[in-house]
């Protein structure tokens, strides 16, 4: 098996990081600094893959033989696409617009290996069953801070796991990462994940 390539988080999510290291794996974290507002689409698949996709190659020229993942989330309800809430008001009318509805939660993955170069571009997407939530739940969950820096407006590792009924598809895709498909795509670039157990 050839040399394995360092892995470089191209990411600031702490919880992107918690499932690569709950999985044994110890990435390099790179927060790349990539600017989302020059991706214009509606169309949520796209918008993901891209935002993944400009993040990785923002970060990958400071790392040559690594592996370099960028990830992005958004929620799609209704046609709309929403990422996080610009402010606890937002947050609110959200969660009164998403509760007992469905949303898709949509996360493209951008893996680029370095050494060769070679990128792959995946999304995953996820059904998720929103319950059917109290204004006062609604405004305790905001005021706790946390769906503020979420796509989708929720955590579902934290508080917001309370207010979710079921998801339908991969699990840890909602929390940013699908790990089953980056087990995927790292087979598909040559490498074994198992490589990268700590």
């Amino acid at each position: 098996m050839a040399n394995v390539p360092q892995f470089v988080l191209a990411s600031a999510s702490p919880a992107r990081l918690r499932l690569l290291r709950s999985a044994g794996i110890n990435p390099v974290v790179c927060p790349s600094q990539f600017d989302e507002s020059q991706i214009k689409t509606t169309n949520p698949v796209d918008l993901v893959q891209m935002l993944a996709q400009g993040k990785a190659e923002a970060v990958a020229g400071q790392f040559p033989q690594s592996l370099v993942l960028g990830c992005d989330s958004v929620l799609a309800l209704a046609g709309e696409i929403h990422g996080k809430p610009s402010s606890p008001t937002e947050a609110i009318a959200r969660w009164q617009q998403m509760r007992g509805r469905v949303g898709a939660l949509y996360t493209g993955h951008a893996l680029i290996d370095t050494t060769h170069p070679k990128t792959l571009v995946r999304s995953r997407m996820t059904e998720v069953y929103f319950a059917d939530v109290s204004d006062h739940e609604i405004e305790a969950y905001v005021a706790s801070g946390e769906p503020l820096n979420c796509a989708g407006c929720f955590a579902l590792e934290g508080k917001g796991g309370l207010l979710i009924e079921q998801l339908v598809g991969c699990h840890s895709n909602v929390i940013g990462l699908s790990m089953p498909l980056l087990r995927q795509m790292v087979a598909e670039l040559g490498y074994d994940i198992t490589q990268y157990w700590q």
